[in-house]
């Protein structure tokens, strides 16, 4: 034994080790597409402000006339699936370590996914209609 206890090359407690509970090996996934997802959003927030800003005061068919552009339409895109990927990932991870009933826990992360899916349809199918002039 050394000064700083047992020399044990793991530092599971023994019931930890017995159970075999330790880390999932899921985690190091979501810290990476979340990171991916918020270098995107960095990158298109000011094109977005930008957009934003030539937005205000106009009227629908202002907007379409913007939006008609297809680098801006483009650019709304993206940042909207980058925005709910973003947001699914970060929700979901709070989700998974918050909640401890297993059953609540499924149907929690399910609903946070059609939610972020059916915010992203939705989104995009503005950005469609507006930009078709429709």
């Amino acid at each position: 034994m050394s000064a700083h206890g047992p020399s044990n090359s793991s530092i599971r407690t023994a019931l930890k080790r017995v159970r075999g509970l330790g880390s999932a090996k899921g985690g190091t996934s979501d810290f990476f597409r979340q990171r991916v997802s918020a270098i995107g959003l960095v990158l298109l927030i000011v094109p977005v402000i930008v957009v934003i800003m030539s937005l205000l005061g106009r009227n629908q068919a202002g907007a379409a006339q913007i939006l008609g552009s297809p680098l801006i339409a483009i650019i709304m895109i993206l940042f909207i699936i980058a925005s709910v990927w973003h947001m699914k990932i970060g929700m979901q991870v709070v989700l998974e370590d918050y909640l401890t009933d297993e059953k609540i826990k499924l149907v929690a992360i399910i609903a946070n996914t059609f939610f972020c899916i059916a915010v992203g349809l939705a989104s995009i199918y503005a950005i469609f209609k507006l930009s078709s002039g429709v």
